[in-house]
């Protein structure tokens, strides 16, 4: 399955199959992340997020604790761990102080690798259980300068543990009409991603993101909808980001089980192809 080579070679097996689309374009990796070497996740090509980040969740991301993020198996398990964990003191002033319930993973691209257009393609397996929050999503590189939503997001998947068999894809942005924040997306029902491995994926171009599950693909996002210039955020670069989020505004809207834990988020492989003018 993991067999693959960068750069204009072909992705074999299963791997190239999984890459059937509706056109004849033909797909080149570009760059990956496979998981096979055990530890930590690359530095390379991940950094952490840390603390207590966003919607009201109540896991506290940790930086470089293998007990919550770490390579093994050929994959990266991002795992969700129910137990007391104090601020430690190099905590963010907002986070001193602070004791968590819940321990978790957050890792992105951000300062090394952004993205453009293409297709971006995740095989994971997700969590299972009341209270589970994982994502597959990206942010504008500009974030740090214009803020969110003006920075756009595109949540190439998300899921919530108290609706088990669907899986979901959003994208949000400033909206001028409202003047604020905007999203469109949709919803695939009548699936089991906590029972298998799945590949999310995106293939994103200047007009248009399309989002799959599988090989289904479930929406499609007409990129105009956030402005028809250059200025739109989904015609700048933005960045990946793997995170196991527990409870908050949306996870946590039905309470988290606390009989569950620890709960993992496999990720078998990160993939990102461009097209190439070459035919299938």
């Amino acid at each position: 399955m993991k067999n693959i080579t960068i750069a204009g070679s072909a992705v074999i097996c299963a791997a190239f199959n999984a890459l059937a689309t509706t056109d004849t374009n033909v797909w080149k990796l570009v760059w990956s992340d496979e998981f096979e070497t055990a530890g930590r996740p690359d530095p390379s090509k991940w950094v952490y997020e840390k603390g207590f980040v966003r919607n009201n969740e109540l896991q506290y991301y940790t930086v470089d604790r293998p007990e919550n993020a770490r390579v093994e198996n050929g994959m990266l398990v991002i795992e969700g761990r129910r137990e007391e964990y104090p601020a430690p003191d190099d905590a963010r002033s907002r986070d001193k102080g602070k004791t968590a319930q819940y321990t978790a993973a957050s890792v992105t691209t951000e300062g090394k690798r952004e993205f453009l257009y293409g297709r971006i393609e995740v095989r994971a397996k997700l969590p299972s259980g009341r209270g589970v929050w994982p994502a597959i999503w990206m942010l504008g590189v500009n974030r740090p300068q214009i803020s969110w939503p003006r920075c756009g997001e595109i949540d190439i998947m998300e899921f919530v543990g108290h609706e088990p068999e669907a899986v979901h894809a959003n994208c949000h942005w400033f909206g001028a009409e409202k003047n604020g924040h905007t999203s469109k997306g949709n919803t695939l029902r009548g699936q089991k991603p906590s029972d298998d491995f799945h590949i999310y994926a995106i293939e994103w171009d200047a007009e248009k993101i399309k989002f799959f599950y599988d090989d289904t693909n479930y929406f499609t996002y007409d990129i105009d909808l956030a402005g028809k210039g250059d200025d739109n955020p989904f015609r700048k670069p933005q960045y990946l980001l793997l995170n196991f989020a527990i409870g908050g505004a949306w996870g946590g809207q039905q309470g988290v089980d606390e009989s569950v834990w620890p709960q993992q988020f496999l990720i078998d492989y990160v993939r990102y192809f461009t097209k190439t003018d070459e035919k299938q």
